[in-house]
């Protein structure tokens, strides 16, 4: 399943409430999602693939991936965050079949080299098969003390059919640290990033909500003791959104990997991973030019620098030109709705921007 349900307000203008990041083809003419998608070739039959997405970008995904059937997009009614996405998809699976085995991903990461990844994933299966309590985390093997992601410490190694010198027991979960404790987290060498990604069985995970999250619980099987029922969608717009939001990693696997009844464990993934979730993460996705600048330039638009440096300019509206003269650390994104520009120093801030802008340019 991929989770597809994000705002993306730090991707502004470029993501909007009718096309979110995650839909938007700025990544080469491609959407996150149409990517995160390829990522299953090879791996998970079409037809065993799934997305959780906002049921209000339902026709946006099938007209972007028309593999994908109405069966296979579980629409939220409302944003509940990640446990509720994962506890719907885990309700939804477990009712059709009670064995089911599913990985977790997120529509905001672009992981290369994607064959390596795959062999992980199959890795994070084959210790569920073995081991039907287990929780598996993927942990991305750190290139630097990264401040904005929560991190993984990994303590045993994980007994598995074949050996395999990438699968741990986990220690325990670590919010984000300050910039002190992330250098001290990369030279122990037992750390790694949080990716958010996971595999489980479907039945496990579901146990692990009914004894951490009841309130999520409860409804969630009310969800599915109406699904494949006339009473399906009435069902589920009442009790989703009283769901109480909180994130899989805090409601979830926090407790767990505290509790001797769930094997938590991560798979340590050795891969190029960028979570796209602000201007600067996307300027890294692009090679920059000779004085520092990235620009992204859809067909039929147009960028032009002059005396710049060091700026990201992206330009999505054909027929448009973009001229940018005698600045510095500059973040320039123009649209046809709205035009942001700000250093890149804020863009953490952008959030808080969006909030303040008319409704109709959100």
């Amino acid at each position: 399943m991929i989770m597809a349900g994000g705002a993306g307000t730090r991707l502004w203008p470029i993501s909007r409430r009718e096309q979110p990041k995650q839909l938007a083809p700025f990544l080469n003419g491609r959407s996150l999602l149409e990517i995160a998608a390829h990522r299953l070739e090879g791996l998970v039959p079409a037809q065993r693939r799934h997305i959780c997405a906002a049921e209000a970008h339902r026709a946006a995904i099938r007209a972007a991936l028309p593999t994908f059937s109405d069966e296979q997009i579980l629409g939220e009614p409302a944003g509940r965050d990640t446990v509720n996405a994962i506890g719907f998809t885990a309700a939804v699976l477990a009712k059709s079949d009670p064995d089911a085995i599913f990985a977790v991903l997120t529509a905001d990461h672009l992981i290369e080299p994607v064959d390596r990844f795959r062999t992980h994933m199959d890795l994070a299966f084959r210790m569920v098969e073995e081991t039907p309590n287990r929780l598996v985390t993927f942990s991305i093997k750190p290139t630097h003390p990264a401040t904005g992601f929560g991190y993984v410490k990994r303590a045993q190694a994980v007994e598995i059919a074949g050996g395999d010198e990438r699968a741990f027991h986990v220690a325990e979960f670590v919010e984000k640290p300050d910039a002190k404790t992330a250098e001290e987290y990369i030279a122990s060498g037992v750390y790694g990033w949080n990716s958010g990604m996971f595999v489980w069985k479907a039945a496990t995970v579901l146990e692990a909500i009914r004894l951490f999250k009841r309130e999520s619980y409860d409804g969630l099987m009310r969800i599915a003791e109406a699904w494949g029922t006339a009473k399906q969608n009435e069902v589920l717009d009442e009790v989703y959104a009283t769901l109480p939001k909180q994130s899989i990693d805090f409601a979830v696997m926090e407790p767990a990997s505290r509790d001797d009844r769930f094997d938590v464990c991560t798979v340590v993934t050795d891969v190029s991973w960028r979570d796209v979730g602000s201007w600067p993460s996307f300027a890294e996705t692009l090679e920059a030019d000779s004085e520092g600048n990235c620009i992204s330039c859809y067909i039929d638009a147009a960028v032009t620098t002059l005396d710049c440096t060091d700026s990201l300019i992206v330009n999505s509206e054909p027929g448009h030109a973009v001229a940018v003269l005698g600045v510095q650390g500059l973040v320039v994104v123009h649209t046809r709705e709205a035009t942001l520009v700000m250093p890149a120093a804020q863009a953490e801030r952008v959030k808080d921007l969006h909030g303040l802008v008319p409704e109709w340019a959100k």
